[in-house]
């Protein structure tokens, strides 16, 4: 019997939902939401990037290939955000906060839906569907104002 090894395994392992399961190779540390997930973002006062879709989403599976399983992306995600992926099948109520959120924010909403959040959860800035260098400069900006003035990114999340 032939095992397959994989150069990244993340927490997402764990899972049992098969959206869930097709990231847990990804080089993005991606967690699960869940009370522990929240804890550990509050405690290293690191934001929350939510990423919620599901499998049979196209352009889930686009961002995916292009940014997610992408190491210089994964590296700026990991190091500046705790990274939460989210099937909107398995945990509908979830994906309805952040939907209002960035269709309030953006005046349109979408699947990938891509919400940036306070350590508590409170969302400040989101869309859907990035292109990798439109996702990098988007996570480069969001880390650096959160960084240099937090206290206006927790004003706009109020």
């Amino acid at each position: 019997m032939q095992t397959t090894t994989h150069k990244f395994t993340n927490n997402l392992v764990k899972e049992t939902s098969p959206y869930l399961l097709q990231h847990a190779h990804n080089p993005v540390d991606w967690h699960a939401w869940n009370d522990e997930t929240l804890a550990k973002a509050q405690k290293e006062n690191k934001l929350l990037l939510i990423s919620i879709g599901y499998s049979a989403c196209h352009w889930c599976h686009v961002m995916e290939h292009e940014s997610f399983e992408d190491e210089a992306v994964a590296k700026l995600m990991n190091e500046h955000f705790i990274c939460i992926k989210i099937d909107r099948e398995e945990r509908p109520d979830i994906d309805q906060i952040y939907m209002n959120a960035v269709q309030l924010m953006t005046g349109s909403g979408g699947w990938p839906l891509n919400c940036f959040a306070l350590p508590t959860g409170e969302p400040f800035y989101g869309g859907t569907y990035y292109q990798k260098k439109q996702w990098m400069y988007l996570l480069e900006q969001v880390a650096n104002e959160y960084n240099t003035n937090p206290q206006k990114v927790i004003d706009y999340a109020h």
